[in-house]
């Protein structure tokens, strides 16, 4: 890959990783109800867990999916159900705490990692970018070189996110303002789910 392609890949990789979609709504309510060092599990886990989906696209995952498709439904259903399931929790999050009255504790590193997996904006991003910017010619070297600029778009997009939430945790620490806070974000949240739907 040569280096302007490397230069558009990263391009590509940070607008659609700085983009809202369900990990930056995570990430930022995270960052609000638990602080920014009790989000870095999650920020790793997303880093993680969308470099093994990468490499699983380009290893031939994508189109898979593509020859079954009951087994893409089956996987975007599973993704919208645990969705909602994650929207319903950041919505009902009241406190401001490492752990709440409901036992609201953030994501941890494998949770992150996995829910790559049935993230929606994360399978249409490793699609498109392992078709546009990986080589046939050479897989090995122009996947590991995708990956590479995932990584770095991936560091400055959770790192923001969690940053913007740290900086209203002040803010939020009313109880109204927070309740209403993690409201709109459960509905943000599941509003994600309207590109999985079309």
């Amino acid at each position: 890959m040569t280096a302007d392609t490397s230069l558009a890949a990263l391009g590509f990789a940070l607008v659609a990783s700085l983009t809202p979609g369900p990990n930056n709504v995570m990430l930022l309510a995270s960052g609000v109800n638990f602080g920014f060092r009790r989000t870095i599990p999650h920020m790793l886990g997303i880093a993680i867990g969308f470099s093994v989906l990468l490499v699983a696209v380009g290893a031939g995952l994508g189109a898979l999916l593509a020859a079954f498709p009951a087994l893409h439904l089956a996987l975007k259903v599973a993704g919208g159900a645990y969705l909602l399931y994650l929207a319903w929790k950041i919505g009902t999050a009241r406190t401001l705490s490492t752990a709440g009255p409901n036992g609201e504790r953030p994501m941890t590193l494998l949770q992150a990692a996995a829910f790559q997996w049935v993230n929606p904006k994360a399978w249409v991003f490793a699609i498109t970018i392992v078709a546009l910017y990986a080589d046939p010619l050479q897989p090995v070297a122009s996947i590991a070189v995708v990956v590479a600029v995932c990584l770095i778009a991936s560091a400055t997009s959770v790192s923001t996110w969690a940053g913007f939430g740290l900086m209203l945790r002040q803010f939020l620490s009313d109880p109204v303002r927070l309740k209403w806070f993690n409201i709109a974000m459960g509905v943000l949240l599941a509003l994600t789910l309207i590109p999985l739907l079309l």
